[in-house]
């Protein structure tokens, strides 16, 4: 059996707080419902099985849990847990974390995201995504190049749906400054499709200054994830070269979330931003 998606891990580790938060035992749901099983409520707690429908109901009703968008919530999660995306038509190429992080931006309502060296993949033009991507994909063909760099622009998608994915974005300065494939054009317009974007209601865009001080974000880039209806399954992306790790205790997002709020506090104010961004642009 494959690893077990985000959703899935998700949906376990919220039912497992919610029977903790009731003071049940696996032992006291298996006593109060003999249907549910000790070993089958253990296994969809820790994602190694899918739950049905009335299996859901069953825990949710014996947790207390009458709250009906956070159920709702829950059984979107066991509906979508194994649920295939356009992402899949991809899947020679991508990792299972990357279809995972795909699936998540799908039905995020928001992201917050760092990043040190790179502009983010879903605020990027299809030349400069080609250019970072062939520089990554250590070894990879011309035609898996491609097939990534067709991900990363259909990923842009959920900018520009009904209800567009809310995005804001600290960038360091740093980010903005190589020479992309020995091609001032490339930059250029890689600074110009930022500009464009922080035009957008729901996108939001500051720079970090080479000029600032020690930050949470020298650890690294992240990205976190919000959801409508509750934050106890926010989730939070850490990537490294060869892996992702995916950070789901509500504890540790959290704290994720206030180390955002520094960078942020860090970061230059949008109208410099911008400023920023066009002497860069003009300077190339």
């Amino acid at each position: 059996m494959g690893e077990p998606t985000v959703r899935r891990r998700r949906l376990g580790s919220e039912l497992r707080r919610l029977r903790e938060a009731a003071g049940l035992t696996l032992e006291d749901v298996e006593a109060r419902n003999p249907a549910l099983k000790l070993s089958k409520v253990s296994r969809i707690e820790t994602a190694r099985l899918g739950v049905k429908a009335a299996d859901l109901d069953s825990l949710l009703d014996l947790y207390g849990v009458d709250d009906e968008p956070k159920r709702g919530l829950l059984h979107k999660l066991a509906r979508d847990g194994a649920r295939r995306g356009w992402w899949q038509t991809y899947r020679d190429i991508i990792s299972p974390a990357y279809a995972d992080l795909i699936s998540l931006e799908d039905e995020a309502a928001s992201m917050r995201t760092y990043q040190s060296l790179l502009v983010p993949g879903l605020l990027q033009t299809a030349a400069y995504a080609r250019a970072t991507i062939s520089a990554i994909n250590i070894g990879s063909s011309a035609e898996q190049v491609n097939g990534l760099v067709e991900v990363r622009r259909a990923r842009q998608a959920v900018l520009s749906r009904p209800e567009p994915l809310e995005v804001w974005a600290i960038i360091h300065e740093a980010a903005l400054r190589p020479a992309i494939a020995d091609s001032p054009d490339v930059m250029r317009d890689q600074l110009q499709r930022l500009l464009d974007l922080m035009e957008l209601p729901h996108v939001t865009i500051q720079i970090l200054p080479l000029t600032s001080a020690p930050h949470p974000g020298l650890s690294g880039p992240f990205a976190s994830l919000r959801f409508p209806g509750t934050a106890d399954l926010d989730v939070t992306l850490v990537e490294h070269l060869t892996s992702a790790l995916y950070v789901e205790d509500p504890g540790e997002v959290s704290i994720y979330g206030t180390a955002f709020e520094h960078l942020r506090a860090a970061a230059l104010p949008f109208d410099a931003s911008a400023d920023l961004i066009v002497n860069l642009k003009d300077n190339l």
